[in-house]
């Protein structure tokens, strides 16, 4: 069974996503792929470089990652570019490692925070949506470092919530503890499990 784990960020889907992990799934880190595909696939650094400029490269030829956020992320229609390069080799990569995944346990996650509208979207056997109130997740966010202006900016940047809960198979508000958190996803984990046997 492939889980796609998805929510706003600062919802805590990634510590959800590592819960599961520890009771046996198995993990798949869009986050991680996507820093990863630059590495992996010269041509997208070619085609980042003729989109953001030379600039984001290192006088070695890497990539100066710091560069090139600030400018995709310096308005929409830049970020819109960077997903629209990103994107299928994300897809890629995340599909390669499923179906390694697969064979190693019956429960694959996938921690997608742009999962909904994404290629692999339908991959999906369920979407679980991870979900907390805007100042519990400005808090998560500031607690991390980043900034009031950024936080708030990145939460306007995404998809309203109503589109996370119309397109959830399954909704978990982590409110709480971490502790709350997993005693919910172990809940979740007992459903499942008496639907596809062998999970859990």
């Amino acid at each position: 069974m492939i889980i796609g784990i998805t929510g706003l960020i600062g919802s805590g889907k990634s510590t959800a996503a590592r819960i599961l992990s520890e009771h046996g799934a198995a993990l798949i880190d869009a986050d991680k792929i996507a820093r990863e595909v630059i590495e992996l696939y010269p041509a997208l650094l070619k085609k980042l470089v003729r989109q953001f400029g030379g600039s984001i490269l290192t006088p070695s030829g890497r990539l100066r990652r710091k560069k090139l956020a600030t400018l995709a992320f310096a308005d929409e229609q830049a970020t819109q570019q960077l997903n629209r390069l990103t994107h299928p080799y994300i897809a890629r990569e995340i599909r390669t490692q499923t179906k390694r995944a697969i064979g190693r346990s019956s429960l694959v996650v996938i921690d997608a925070a742009l999962l909904l509208g994404s290629a692999i979207e339908k991959d999906m056997d369920l979407i679980l949506v991870i979900h907390a109130g805007e100042e519990i997740r400005l808090k998560r966010l500031l607690k991390r470092g980043t900034t009031t202006s950024d936080a708030r900016r990145r939460m306007r940047a995404q998809l309203p919530f109503a589109e996370f809960r119309r397109r959830a198979d399954r909704l978990i508000v982590n409110s709480g503890s971490p502790a709350s958190l997993e005693k919910k996803l172990l809940a979740f984990l007992k459903k499942i499990a008496a639907v596809r046997p062998g999970i859990g």
